[in-house]
């Protein structure tokens, strides 16, 4: 009498993406000391830019919104849609002067919440 071979194992791969439509980065640009800090109107047209020397016109035509910027440190929290986070992240990583000068953007936070980017557990003092 044969043997009954017991059924092979059947393996599911599931990938579960955020449903949320846009992500939120919280970033800064670092630049050296004399360097005069850029407007928002500048500030957007940098991350443009940036956009478009990685990823050419279809990058550059990626919607992003300044929502909040700080002159004062140059710091802004920025929205994207989800599909577009790692091409501007990318991006953002990759640029490398501003007027002429280096420069740096840091990637600070990044959430698909933006009530996330409101405060910094590890900034939190507690008394």
């Amino acid at each position: 009498m044969a043997r009954a071979e017991p059924p092979a194992a059947s393996f599911e791969r599931r990938v579960l993406r955020s449903a949320a439509e846009y992500h939120y980065l919280r970033v800064r640009l670092e630049l050296p000391d004399g360097v005069t800090r850029p407007t928002v109107a500048q500030f957007k047209q940098l991350v443009v830019s940036a956009l478009r020397e990685l990823h050419g016109e279809v990058g550059a035509a990626l919607p992003v919104d300044v929502l909040t910027y700080e002159e004062k440190t140059v710091s802004a929290i920025l929205r994207v849609i989800s599909s577009g986070l790692v091409r501007l992240w990318s991006a953002l990583t990759l640029l490398g002067f501003y007027q002429n000068r280096r420069c740096a953007f840091r990637v600070l936070q990044t959430s698909p919440f933006l009530l996330a980017l409101a405060g910094n557990s590890r900034d939190l003092v507690l008394d």
